[in-house]
């Protein structure tokens, strides 16, 4: 389990699709299963969050996992597809209050999504 405190600030989510929403290649294997605690967590994001679902699938892709967030009500604001395959690298700076603005969580793939999301208003 991995436990988030943030800011009362608007926040940017950035969640890769492949292992960490759905089963891995599943689209390929007969169509996307959402793994566990994805439904509960995306519940627990600010309506004034951006979501953004970062994928190496091609763009012929987008309308079919489109479709599966929504039937899921899964909710994002945008998708970008075509992303290498490698690491995901996000550098961001801290704010001069201290507020640390950038977190990384790695999953072990196809597992659930277990983050706890805890909102600071002192921070």
């Amino acid at each position: 389990m991995t436990d988030l405190t943030l800011s009362p600030l608007p926040h940017t989510w950035i969640f890769d699709v492949d292992g960490t929403i759905c089963v891995h290649n599943g689209y390929k294997n007969g169509g996307d299963v959402l793994l566990e605690g994805v439904k509960e967590l995306f519940a627990k994001i600010p309506q004034d969050d951006m979501i953004i679902l970062l994928t190496s699938r091609k763009e012929e892709e987008r309308e079919n996992l489109d479709l599966f967030m929504k039937a899921n009500g899964l909710r994002y604001d945008k998708m970008i597809f075509d992303a290498p395959m490698g690491e995901r690298i996000l550098i961001n700076d801290d704010k001069p209050s201290g507020l640390k603005c950038a977190y990384a969580v790695q999953k072990e793939r196809d597992s659930k999504l277990d983050i706890t999301l805890k909102l600071d208003p002192n921070l």
